[in-house]
């Protein structure tokens, strides 16, 4: 069994907007008009120094990007979607952290392997390659995580 994760890390939309998941799309939009007019650079006070100028103008561009995510029902949901996935994965205990060179390519199979230190493998197959992964042993319940390195020693 797979979990994938995304490894990059994201700022929180909701955190910014001042908002919670279970907001409804006119709450999101109420919060976010907010703080747009709150902090828009034509409604900032002239006598601000350049660097609270920056950070005001700094903090219109997030809140915009978080509207430009949360406002929309397709993005909100990827979002949430990998918000949870993100949750998942922190809560799962990592027994090991390895590259992708570690693993062993199984040509017969077409899966990466790696041993458990129970005798059990951990089986990466080659279409999950497309992020960081944590992978289950297929023999006990540790789990490790899989960095891609080098991931085109296949190609």
């Amino acid at each position: 069994m797979l979990m994938a994760s995304s490894a990059a890390t994201q700022k929180d939309w909701y955190c910014i907007l001042g908002a919670h998941p279970s907001d409804s799309q006119a709450e999101l939009k109420q919060k976010y008009q907010k703080l747009a007019l709150l902090h828009h650079p034509d409604k900032r006070h002239k006598a601000e120094d350049i660097e609270q100028t920056t950070e005001g103008a700094q903090k219109f561009i997030e809140i915009s990007q978080a509207w430009k995510i949360l406002g929309n029902e397709e993005t909100k949901r990827e979002y949430d979607l990998q918000r949870r996935e993100t949750e998942i994965t922190r809560s799962c205990h990592v027994d090991s952290l390895i590259t992708l060179e570690e693993m062993e390519w199984e040509d017969d199979e077409e899966y990466f392997c790696y041993t458990c230190r129970c005798g059990g493998r951990y089986i990466l197959a080659e279409e999950d390659l497309e992020q960081s992964l944590l992978v289950n042993c297929d023999s006990c319940s540790l789990i490790i995580e899989v960095y891609k390195q080098n991931i085109d020693l296949m190609q």
